[in-house]
């Protein structure tokens, strides 16, 4: 008998192979977990590697030439992506999003958007499929990404000012090249695009207007700026209390520039909070996972690199997928599998976090956000 050699980049991450109803349980695309909250929307991270080391994600001192990646067998193939998004449409997802780690690090990755882009949700709708980008190589792949389906992109961005962003992501990278990737992102068609600030008090908060004076003037209504809390993922970043500017401030001092006007939600369990420019000039959006939970309506789940399930950003433990696709069940075996994972759901960790309730239980360290993506 052959051994089989488990990875130790495998096992950083407590999880455990779902359990097989013992009868066939069809999905019926209203798939709902203990409180409720629908599933809708699978994030699926394409690669743990990135080429930036912003600190409150991959901090050079932990992620440094010496830390193991996963190796590339480890990795769920296009076509094991795509059979599991493919059953995760039968239960009611109808937003796919890629990411990584940097998911355009991942070779060929415009072949898996369109595999995607040919998956229909039970009404015979295709899917919403978006990706989130650290935008260093967007210039370059926009547009194929464009072609091969791909309807949307988000935009990391932490600075305006290129000093600030080159220290924030810690590789030296300029602002410059992100901005041009933008305005290729436009080009291309893949729009609205969405541009996301972690702001960090003390570090970054002082480019709250300028970036969006620049949106504003540079890029128009196709680009929604949306600022977010600086959040305790993962165990590697040394977050603090004291370093996160709540988004109300955040909206203080940009009402302050630009006066404000607030807009309803544009989907449930929408993260960002959706406000006007008052004079018309766009949209932007805080997202307040900190100060403000909305674990209430969540319907999103989160797919890993290696194909564990994490029900929630802040898991510390996940559902093994991979072990069921590599080990001979069958579609209608996984789709109950997943059906059993997600019904007993009652992830709220912010909510809890927020109550001052314990959040986490047993001592396992939280998965890092690169692993999961955002």
């Amino acid at each position: 008998m052959t051994d089989v050699v488990i990875p130790l980049a495998d096992l950083r991450y407590a999880a455990q192979v779902p359990a097989v109803p013992a009868l066939p349980l069809p999905a019926s695309g209203l798939l709902a977990d203990r409180l409720g909250r629908p599933l809708r929307d699978l994030r699926i991270s394409v690669t743990d590697r990135c080429n930036f080391r912003c600190s409150y994600c991959m901090p050079k001192e932990v992620f440094d030439s010496q830390y193991k990646f996963l190796p590339q067998s480890s990795l769920l193939s296009f076509e094991e992506i795509t059979r599991v998004a493919r059953l995760f449409a039968a239960h009611g997802v109808t937003k796919l999003r890629l990411t990584g780690g940097e998911p355009l690090l991942r070779k060929h990755v415009e072949t898996l958007i369109a595999q995607l882009a040919e998956l229909r949700t039970p009404e015979s709708r295709p899917l919403d499929i978006t990706l989130t980008t650290n935008g260093s190589l967007l210039k370059r792949k926009a547009q194929a990404l464009r072609d091969a389906g791909l309807q949307r992109v988000t935009v990391s961005l932490d600075a305006l000012d290129d000093g600030i962003f080159r220290r924030m992501n810690d590789v030296d990278f300029p602002v410059a090249d992100v901005l041009d990737g933008i305005q290729a992102a436009l080009h291309a068609g893949l729009a609205p695009v969405k541009v996301n600030m972690v702001v960090k008090h003390g570090t970054n908060d002082d480019q709250i207007v300028p970036l969006a004076r620049h949106v504003r003037e540079h890029c128009g209504p196709g680009v929604v700026l949306r600022f977010i809390e600086y959040m305790d993922v993962g165990a590697t970043n040394g977050w603090r209390m004291d370093e996160v500017l709540p988004s109300a401030q955040v909206r203080q001092r940009l009402h302050a520039a630009f006066p404000l006007q607030p807009l309803d939600p544009s989907a449930p369990g929408e993260t960002a909070e959706r406000w006007r420019y008052a004079d018309g000039g766009g949209e932007v959006g805080f997202i307040s996972s900190v100060t403000q939970a909305f674990c209430s309506d969540c319907n999103r789940a989160r797919l890993s690199t290696e194909g564990k399930l994490f029900l929630c950003l802040f898991a510390n433990r996940g559902h093994d997928l991979r072990a069921l696709l590599r080990g001979g069940y069958s579609d209608e075996q996984i789709s109950g599998a997943i059906g059993l994972v997600w019904g007993d759901r009652e992830d709220r960790y912010s909510e809890l976090r927020g109550s001052g309730a314990p959040a986490a239980a047993g001592g396992e360290r939280r998965v890092e956000m690169h692993y999961i993506g955002g």
